[in-house]
Formats: structure tokens, sequence, C-alpha cells
């Protein structure tokens, strides 16, 4: 019989097309089961399951489940299910992690997303073990943002594109939920880490200025300085319109899957970490090519 211990909650599919998360769980349940040796873990494969089944990130009233919570009894579908999420899950817990990828025609290099200010959340985003761990409450009306707010310290794992299940995105997920659990107490073993560790407070879009076709220089993950080619842009006879370069040094933390663009379309989420580039790895060196970048703070799609 397994000792009182923390209670931990891990959902999947809260946007119904992304299902990294649900391949994540799978593999907990059925592949590699945790052996606890105390508390309890919950697991949500597929918490949108109309979404799921309709390929469709959102609820079928078109409602974003993920703007939904803390959710009503008397309220929409959306907000019928998120209030029933809310009572009978995550108020249920102690603790919570909410698996998430990029959105439609973007992936997402694997990070947490987490409100670093508070201590117990903190906490739980650096033992996860990625990489880059970004600061912030997240969007009124997220699962996350809800639960710490009811007092369920809760982080979400961004990673990889919707519609697929990536087994590199599975091994990093795998692996941060045990860390998890590990730091809890819920189970014994070595924590394992990601090489280096970034705290991140401030990221920029960059979006092409002209339409073409992309020839991207990056991939998710990587580093670069300022001036750095990211892609070039192309016409559709082939010609050179120009060269989108990095505005800031920092790290691609998503980017665009659909090369084809329009004028304003977003081409790479860089990550600002709060330290210097040659303190966490050594970049290549930049290049001076045609700036091409109209940058800005956010996306209202993001999953924050």
């Amino acid at each position: 019989m397994l000792k009182t211990g923390p209670v931990l909650f891990v959902s999947a599919a809260v946007h119904g097309d992304e299902i990294n998360g649900t391949g994540i769980i799978h593999t907990l349940m059925y592949d590699e089961p945790p052996k606890l040796e105390c508390g309890t873990l919950i697991l949500m494969p597929v918490v949108n399951v109309f979404g799921f089944e309709n390929n469709d990130r959102y609820m079928p009233d078109r409602r974003d489940l993920n703007r939904s919570f803390p959710g009503s009894a008397e309220g929409s579908l959306s907000a019928r299910m998120a209030d029933v999420i809310m009572k009978e899950i995550v108020l249920q817990c102690d603790y919570g992690v909410d698996l998430h990828t990029a959105a439609f025609q973007r992936i997402n290099y694997p990070n947490v997303r987490a409100d670093l200010k508070d201590p117990e959340v903190r906490e739980l985003a650096m033992a996860f073990g990625c990489s880059l761990v970004v600061d912030g409450k997240g969007p009124d009306g997220s699962l996350r943002k809800s639960a710490c707010q009811a007092g369920v310290p809760t982080i979400i794992l961004e990673a990889g594109e919707p519609y697929k299940i990536d087994p590199s995105v599975l091994e990093v997920g795998v692996q941060g939920i045990r860390n998890v659990m590990i730091h809890l107490g819920m189970m014994s073993g070595q924590p394992k880490l990601a090489p280096y560790q970034a705290k991140i407070s401030k990221t920029t879009w960059v979006r092409a200025g002209l339409g073409g076709i992309l020839r991207f220089h990056v991939n998710a993950g990587d580093l670069v300085e300022a001036g750095q080619e990211l892609a070039s842009n192309y016409s559709i006879m082939g010609n050179t319109r120009s060269i989108i370069t990095s505005p800031v040094d920092g790290i691609i933390l998503g980017m665009a899957t659909m090369p084809a663009v329009k004028p304003g379309e977003p081409v790479c989420h860089i990550a600002i970490p709060n330290r210097k580039l040659q303190t966490i790895l050594k970049p290549a060196n930049p290049t001076t090519p045609i700036r091409d970048f109209i940058p800005d703070t956010g996306d209202p799609q993001d999953a924050f």
C-alpha cells in the first residue's frame, strides 16, 4: 500500500489538436509506468474530447477551453467542462503539469512556462528539467493560471507541433514528469536535466516584412546572435526577395512550419535569456545580411 503524499495531475489535449501530450501520458501509462513510492498520480490523456475527435483546437461552441477556466456550472459548454475539470480534478490535487504544443503551422522547442514569482511553481518548473523556462502567469482563463490562483502550483510544457506525436517530445515530456515526481518525493531516482537551463522573461516574434517562400537557416532550439540569418525569402519564381535576420541575441523558442508567408506573418519566436549567450553555449558567428523583420512581444495564439 502506497504512503500518503502529493497528488499530481498531468493533463493533455486541452486543445484538441495538441496530441503530443496524449502520447506522453500513454507512454507513462503503458510503456514506462512510474514506480510510485507515495502519493497519487492522476493522468488525463485527452481533456478536450470534443476537439480531439474533430481534430480541432477548439470546443464545439468555438470557444477555447484553455481560456474558459475556472468555468461555471451554468455557463457555456466550454465553461461547464472547465468547471467539472477544476472541481473534480484540479482542486483535488496539490500540483499540476499541463502539456501543450505550438499552434497550427508552428513548432515549439521544448520549454516550460511558469509563474517564477511563486516559489513553489518556480521549484516545479526548474525540477522539470527543460533548457528553457519562460516566466509568466499565463493568460486569463487558462488552466494553469486558474489552478495556481486556486492554490495548486501548476506549470505547462510547450513542445512540438499539433497533429503529431513526436518521439523526441515524448522523451522530454516523460523524463520531465519523472523529474517532477522525484522532486516531490513520489518516486526515487536521479533526475535528468537538460545540458543548460535558462530563465526567460522576455520573448519577441520576428515577422516577415514581405510575402514569399522561406528557406530557413535555423532550427528550433538554436542559439542566435543579433543580425544572424534566420531565413531567406524567395519569390514564387525563386528570386531572392530579402533575408530575415534576428533583431536580438537569443534562442529560437518556436518557428513557423509553413514556408509560404504573407507580410506580417510570424517566422520565428525568439527567447531572450536573462544571461549572455556566451554563458550558455558559444553560438555561431553572426552574419550581416539585409535586415527584414517586424518584431513584437507576443501572439494571442500562444498557449502561455
